[in-house]
């Protein structure tokens, strides 16, 4: 299931450094060295709108703000330097190919002539210009969990455990309908007492009504704005929201569902591994929300005043659709893998996961396989705010077939924070584990693009994924002799450290503050992604 958290879902659950810049000039003439967190960091003022926009290109030091300290290191370390057009393979929900910032940076395949019909470079894929959807026209899927209650009880203890968490999540999904439904009905009488389609905080406090409908409706709405931030828009929000909680009972959950038919393949061999078509957005664009979403994190255009800016634009972007409205097949990501792979990536992004994965092995054997071929995967970790070093929680598809000892060394899996340093810096939705989380990279509210020349505000592992991924690209782009796990050693290695205590996973008592715990139990490293730092040690790593 494709890893993205619904901006200002948490408003909706509500209802039931001193500056430390240091002088250019003497940096300029010294040797460059690492950045290092401070021990108190005073907050600034409130973000701008364009700092918000490209937070996570933004300095600790400099700034304020945890980003991966991407300008600086454009500003001081890559000045006059040529890298290499690095291959990155989204396998996602697909790409919009043809957004405007993301011209110049989509990979075209060199083997294949397009529109002939042919499978010219005879790889079983005809046409495969931009890369390929294994998922043909479907959209919408089950959970996995609902694929396994649906084939039956054969007495296993993952047939138990899928009907437990598919009771719960159903159970949960309905109360979700229920909110939703009152949520939109307090939205609807907003809109209807402004007569406006939108507003804003400010907008409220002209409602001069007393009708108690009216007062409440504003009263909610009013809080969700105070908590949700000068993003929200509850128009838009409200109503993608409505669509996640009804997709989930409709699809996802629906026992009755059976979105695989329209495929035409058998999921469950294999070895039937030429299906699919060529349309890399799928048979509707506006669906290839989350993959061109993350496409742009990694490689949207830098510098051109549209959208966010991008970590790096010496890339070309790969796309293999594999990632349903619901949760993927591992048949699907195995292939998917392996033809990115195949294709030249040298980074492959993964924003998806899910609880269950009945043929692991297939997909284990494709991360074998990227090793072999010297190609780095990044993982999203997930949202559930769980620890998924918890035999209960695993977050497939994962590094480790015993959950501990891993069995490659080219995955690496990647936590969200957001842009407040402190102990409430890694966001509550983050999945989080000392064995199975390795880093953490900015995830809450990050503006990139979506289909159709538009751009949004997204939040999740599944953002926070690629920021990481577009400083492997970097590393490969400009030190492409090192390998991919030495590439994730520097991600790793290189990254600035959290606090010394942080908050981890969703608060469940929102009455009370938190709990800190010690930082070392966030993730096997206990640190951010940094962009400036990678490139230094990558320099040095180089040079061995």
């Amino acid at each position: 299931m494709s890893h993205i958290n619904p901006l200002k879902l948490s408003a909706f659950a509500l209802l039931v450094l001193a500056g430390c810049s240091a002088n250019l000039q003497a940096q300029n003439s010294a040797p460059k060295q690492p950045l290092v967190a401070p021990l108190a960091i005073v907050k600034k003022a409130p973000v701008s709108e364009n700092e918000l926009k490209r937070w996570s290109q933004l300095d600790l030091l400099k700034d304020s703000i945890p980003g991966m300290s991407v300008d600086r290191a454009y500003a001081e370390l890559l000045q006059g330097k040529k890298g290499v057009k690095v291959i990155v393979g989204i396998v996602d929900s697909g790409v919009d190919i043809e957004h405007e910032d993301l011209q110049g940076m989509i990979w075209t395949n060199p083997k294949e002539i397009p529109g002939n019909g042919i499978d010219d470079d005879k790889n079983g894929f005809i046409d495969d210009v931009h890369g390929w959807n294994f998922l043909g026209n479907a959209v919408h899927e089950n959970l996995e969990m609902t694929r396994i209650v649906k084939k039956g009880d054969d007495g296993s203890p993952e047939y138990k455990e899928a009907l437990a968490q598919y009771t719960k999540k159903y159970e949960d999904a309905l109360k979700d309908k229920e909110q939703v439904d009152e949520l939109l009905n307090y939205h609807n009488t907003i809109k209807k007492a402004l007569n406006k389609t939108t507003y804003k905080l400010e907008d409220l406090s002209s409602i001069t009504s007393a009708d108690p409908n009216v007062l409440q409706s504003k009263k909610v709405m009013a809080m969700i704005f105070n908590n949700a931030g000068p993003t929200f828009d509850p128009e838009a929000e409200l109503n993608e929201y409505n669509d996640q909680v009804y997709d989930q009972l409709n699809y996802n959950l629906n026992k009755e569902y059976d979105g695989r038919k329209i495929v035409g393949d058998n999921p469950e061999d294999i070895k039937d591994n030429h299906y699919g078509n060529n349309v890399v957005f799928g048979p509707d664009k506006e669906k290839a929300l989350h993959g061109t979403h993350v496409a742009g994190i990694i490689g949207q255009i830098r510098g051109n005043n549209l959208g966010g800016d991008g970590v790096t634009n010496n890339v070309e972007i790969l796309t293999v659709r594999a990632v349903p409205d619901g949760d993927e097949y591992d048949k699907d990501i195995a292939l998917a893998i392996r033809y990115a792979v195949d294709n030249g990536a040298k980074v492959i992004n993964g924003s998806f996961g899910k609880s269950f994965s009945p043929h692991k092995k297939w997909v284990y054997d494709a991360i074998k396989y990227a090793a072999k071929k010297d190609v780095l995967i990044v993982h999203a970790a997930g949202n559930d705010g769980y620890n998924i070093d918890e035999t209960k929680n695993i977050n497939y598809p994962n590094d480790s077939e015993d959950n501990v000892k891993e069995f490659a060394n080219n995955l690496i899996t990647i936590g969200a924070i957001n842009k407040e340093y402190g102990e409430t810096v890694v966001a509550p939705f983050s999945n989080f584990g000392k064995i199975n989380v390795d880093v953490f990279a900015p995830g809450e509210e990050i503006y990139a693009t979506v289909p159709n020349n538009k751009y949004k505000y997204l939040q999740g592992t599944s953002m926070a994924a690629p920021n990481a991924a577009g400083v492997a690209a970097l590393i490969r782009s400009y030190y492409p002799k090192l390998k991919a796990a030495q590439v994730k050693q520097i991600l790793m290695d290189s990254g600035v450290a959290l606090p010394s205590k942080v908050v981890l996973g969703e608060n469940p008592n929102p009455q009370e503050k938190p709990v800190a715990v010690s930082s070392v139990e966030s993730s096997r490293t206990a640190k951010m992604v940094n962009a400036y730092n990678a490139l230094l040690m990558a320099e040095k790593m180089s040079k061995k």
